[in-house]
């Protein structure tokens, strides 16, 4: 049994992507059981026991550069990072290094160029999308077509939001409106990927992969902060061999 997704997606044989289930590890309760999340109030030997599961699992080549995720625009590059630095994407051209962000029900977008294979891991929170993660990271990036995979994320069945949400990206674009469909009481039911998909298109990216995941519906793969409240993260990363 394996406690991972890989990307399916058509980048070079060197690229490797993968986002963990909650499922291998041996973090209790809320947590159970791969909760590499060391924010979310888990006990800390767990985490870092989980960590090295997942290290161990997929053979790294080295420890994730790991990021304090606060739903912002800022992209860092991973192989010039110390510490753990405020931001919510981490890109890097650089082998053995592996960009990582972290979900449970924002949606994770990795990119890797398709000319010079650039890799990127994104946090893709609704907040990061309408305030732009996606154009900032691709600008600090070096120039070329990008290829994405959206990975494991709230789906459209699940993902109600006030009509704030909905005129946030409307009043941006009215290409966003597609992506809300009206549900009750006011609300509004937001499909996160066709906003991603979106954004990539007019980012000039064509080849767009997954997208097909909920991690709401699908409890016993994937943690789930809408659903739970207190809970673990999946771990998305992407590394070049």
């Amino acid at each position: 049994m394996t406690h991972w997704i890989t990307a399916d997606w058509p980048a070079p044989a060197n690229i490797n992507a993968v986002t963990t289930l909650r499922t291998g590890g041996i973090s209790q309760g809320e947590f159970s059981s791969l909760n590499p999340a060391d924010h979310v109030n888990d006990k800390v030997q767990h985490v870092l026991a989980n960590r090295q599961k997942i290290n161990a699992m997929l053979s790294l080549p080295a420890e994730h550069v790991w990021l304090r995720q606060t739903h912002s625009i800022q992209a860092v590059c991973a192989d010039q990072v110390t510490g753990i630095p405020e931001a919510d994407a981490s890109y890097t051209m650089q082998s053995n290094i592996v960009c990582t962000v972290l979900t449970a029900d924002c949606l994770p977008i990795l990119l890797c160029g398709l000319q010079r294979t650039s890799i990127a891991a994104i946090h893709g929170g609704w907040r990061g999308l309408l305030n732009g993660i996606i154009g900032r990271t691709l600008c600090k990036m070096p120039g070329g077509e990008f290829m994405a995979w959206l990975g494991p994320a709230i789906s459209a069945q699940s993902f109600e939001v006030g009509d704030d949400v909905r005129n946030a990206f409307i009043n941006k674009s009215g290409q966003f409106t597609a992506a809300f469909t009206d549900h009750a009481d006011g609300k509004y039911l937001a499909d996160i990927y066709q906003l991603a998909r979106i954004l990539l298109n007019n980012a000039g990216i064509q080849q767009i992969y997954g997208g097909q995941y909920c991690t709401v519906r699908e409890s016993e793969r994937f943690f789930s902060y809408r659903r739970d409240g207190l809970t673990g993260r999946m771990a998305t990363m992407v590394w070049k061999a």
